[in-house]
C-alpha cells in the first residue's frame, strides 16, 4: 500500500487498522451486539460461523437479491445446516437487521472519531469527513452495497433503519458544514441541502465501482476528486 492510499486515522481502532473492517472483527461486533439472542457460546466458533453466513448472504445477493435468498440457499452456501442458522437468528429479517446495523453503527462511529483538533478547522474536518467515508466503504463494500442495492425490497422497519442511517451521515456533514458557515469558511444557502448532495458522491465510490475501475481511477484520484468539487462549489469567496 502507498502512502497515498494509506487509510486515515479515521479507521485505526482497538483493532489494527488493517485488520479493524476486517469481516471476522465486525462479525466479533456483531456477536457483542446481539449475544442475547446467539446460542452458540465458544466465541471463536460463533464469529467464524457468523464470518461464513454473512460471506454468503453478501454474495447470494449480489447473485440474485435478499429476497429471493432463502434460507435453504443460505445453508448450501455457507456450509451450516438450517439448525445451525437458527442458533444465530430466528429468520431472514433478524439477519437483515443484524447487518444494517452494523453498517450504520460502524459508519457513525468512524465519522464521529475526527482528530483533535479539526474541529477548529471546518474546511479540514470536511476534508477528512469524505476522506474517512470513502475509504471506509472501500474496506467495508459489500456491506455498503447490500445496504444501498436491497434498500428497496426491506420490509418496513429495515428500510426505516437504512432511511435514518442516511439521515445521520448527512447530518454529521451537515454539522461540519454548518460551523464552516459560521466561521466565513463556506458560503452555503442551505446546509442540509448541501450534506444531501454531497452524500451521492460518497456513495458513487461503492455504488459504480465497476464504472470508476474502467476508466483507471484509484480511490485516492477520486476522494482528491470530490474534496475538489465539493470546495470549489461552497468555498467563501
Amino acid at each position: 500500500m502507498s502512502p497515498a492510499d494509506a487509510p486515515p486515522a479515521a479507521l485505526a481502532s482497538a483493532l489494527p487498522a488493517k485488520d479493524a473492517y476486517a469481516i471476522e472483527a465486525i462479525c466479533a461486533r456483531i456477536l457483542a451486539r446481539h449475544r442475547d439472542r446467539i446460542s452458540v457460546r465458544k466465541d471463536h466458533v460463533a464469529v467464524a460461523n457468523l464470518a461464513r453466513i454473512i460471506e454468503a448472504v453478501l454474495k447470494l445477493s449480489s447473485r440474485q437479491g435478499f429476497h429471493e435468498t432463502s434460507l435453504r440457499d443460505l445453508a448450501q452456501a455457507s456450509g451450516l445446516s438450517m439448525g445451525g442458522l437458527y442458533s444465530y437468528f430466528d429468520n431472514k429479517n433478524t439477519l437483515l437487521v443484524m447487518i444494517l446495523t452494523e453498517v450504520a453503527e460502524t459508519a457513525e462511529a468512524a465519522l464521529r472519531q475526527a482528530p483533535a483538533g479539526l474541529a477548529a478547522d471546518p474546511a479540514a474536518h470536511l476534508r477528512w469527513l469524505i476522506e474517512t467515508h470513502i475509504r471506509l466503504t472501500e474496506a467495508m463494500q459489500p456491506w455498503f452495497v447490500f445496504a444501498f442495492m436491497e434498500a428497496k425490497g426491506f420490509p418496513a422497519p429495515a428500510r426505516t433503519m437504512a432511511t435514518e442511517s442516511e439521515a445521520a451521515t448527512e447530518r454529521i456533514f451537515a454539522e461540519v458544514l454548518a460551523r464552516g458557515v459560521a466561521a466565513g469558511v463556506f458560503r452555503i444557502a442551505d446546509v442540509d441541502l448541501t450534506a444531501a448532495l454531497i452524500k451521492p458522491l460518497l456513495q458513487d465510490w461503492y455504488v459504480k465501482r465497476a464504472k470508476h475501475r474502467k476508466r483507471g481511477i484509484p480511490i485516492q484520484r477520486y476522494i482528491d476528486g470530490v474534496i475538489g468539487f465539493v470546495e470549489a462549489a461552497i468555498a467563501a469567496p
